[in-house]
């Protein structure tokens, strides 16, 4: 089951970095594979498109169909429950009450005849892609749809596999909610290429967002440059740091919570206390079999989970930061404290009544989070994804004649002399 380790044991390191650096390997044959797919649509096209799809998802598609008809969407969310929908209505509007929040202003300075400044201007159209395989996330589709709105979005349009040839009613739903306008019936690489570089049939976007398969984040990493992206989103993850106030039943639920996602999902425990480790084990293997998906749960806690013993505290908040995981929750009694010596996590969940699951549907904060250790460099999606800024200066002449002359000498210093010049012509006044 899962395994109980100290880190003064000579097997911590290396299964450290088996846990951190799972997912990671390149995969050549993938690659190529991708590469080919994405070239192809470049060079075919919508042809290229609708051969993918029939030949990945089994779905015939052409121009005509390729996107989902006002009647099929209407049709999708005719099969939404009252119920479900109003969960995705009260998930929509606590994403959108934290996240307005976010909102930036133009930044615009004076001084001494200099007016500078930012312009702060949303991306024209986004691209969000919606897995729809084996697990269809409606909850991520809110989370990238409504950032972009409220950042002032002109256009979104998801992609999403639709293999049964009908639209996802849920997916439908949190399209409509986000205020999605377009809704293509496509995935996998040959989707991300598609928004990427355009077709007949799907327009080319700004940006891509929205986690998929390694297909889909080999391509988003492939076509990174061409249009942005919002991460190279890799297996999910949780850790969890946990004192004597912990309670061992709601430590193990939470790590099957993350084990559940997928075979390559990690979930572990730093603890000072061995007994609290042991008992987190026994916890797991008593409710694992409750699971529906206690198969895939058992394989990852096996593969990549662990319970690491910690010499004491401040070495599990070490061991934290080097892991810098996507979900990090803090079941310990000064969870205040300990958060303040936490510099790498995607998400923070403080204290026993904030369980993960909280944060991937309905607390607020985007659970589009930094996988795989670059919660070091990396944040979570927001609606500042979804601007870009241009910069704005403007000197008066007066200023220009303070300050010319240090500019000029700047630009002598790199052996530009047409740049000085720009400079000198100007504070000379005009020659004919």
């Amino acid at each position: 089951m899962i395994r109980v380790i100290h880190t003064g044991d000579k097997i911590f390191e290396e299964t450290f970095f088996q846990i951190k650096r799972r997912g990671k390997l390149f995969n050549q044959e993938l690659w190529a594979i991708v590469q080919g797919i994405v070239e192809d649509v470049v060079k075919r096209g919508d042809e290229a498109l609708f051969a993918y799809t029939e030949k990945f998802d089994g779905v015939s598609l052409n121009a005509q169909t390729v996107e989902a008809s006002s009647r099929e969407i209407e049709a999708a969310l005719g099969r939404v429950s009252k119920e479900d929908l109003r969960a995705l209505k009260l998930a929509a509007e606590r994403i959108e009450k934290f996240h307005l929040k976010q909102e930036t202003p133009d930044l615009m300075t004076s001084e001494e005849g200099i007016e500078l400044g930012q312009r702060v201007l949303p991306l024209e159209r986004v691209g969000i892609y919606a897995p729809g395989g084996s697990a269809v996330y409606p909850s991520t589709v809110l989370m990238a749809a409504i950032p972009a709105r409220i950042a002032g979005v002109e256009e979104m349009v998801l992609v999403t596999p639709c293999k049964s040839g009908e639209l996802n009613p849920l997916i439908a739903a949190a399209a409509g909610l986000g205020g999605v306008a377009r809704i293509f019936k496509i995935g996998g690489a040959q989707a991300i290429a598609a928004l990427a570089y355009g077709t007949k049939s799907v327009p080319a976007v700004d940006k891509i967002v929205g986690p998929g398969n390694a297909y889909v984040a080999a391509a988003k990493k492939m076509v990174y440059g061409q249009v942005a992206i919002d991460m190279i989103a890799g297996p999910s993850e949780v850790l969890v740091i946990a004192d004597g106030t912990a309670v061992a039943a709601h430590a193990a639920a939470d790590l099957l919570a993350q084990a559940e996602h997928d075979v390559m999902a990690s979930a572990v425990l730093l603890t000072p206390l061995e007994a609290l480790a042991r008992q987190v084990a026994g916890e797991v293997e008593k409710q694992l079999p409750e699971l529906s998906r206690r198969a895939v749960a058992k394989q990852s806690i096996e593969d990549f989970g662990a319970l690491i013993v910690t010499r004491d505290m401040e070495e599990a908040i070490a061991i934290a930061n080097r892991f810098a995981p996507e979900h990090l929750e803090l079941m310990v009694a000064d969870f205040v404290g300990v958060l303040k010596k936490v510099r790498n996590a995607g998400a923070a969940f403080q204290g026993g009544s904030t369980p993960e699951t909280l944060g991937d549907y309905l607390a607020g904060p985007n659970h589009i989070l930094p996988t795989g250790g670059t919660a070091r460099f990396s944040s979570p999606l927001g609606v500042y994804d979804f601007v870009k800024r241009t910069n704005v200066l403007c000197f008066s002449r007066e200023a220009l004649q303070k300050y010319g002359a240090a500019a000029a000498h700047l630009a002598g210093m790199e052996g530009f002399d047409a740049h000085a010049r720009s400079v000198t012509i100007r504070m000379k006044g005009k020659t004919s």
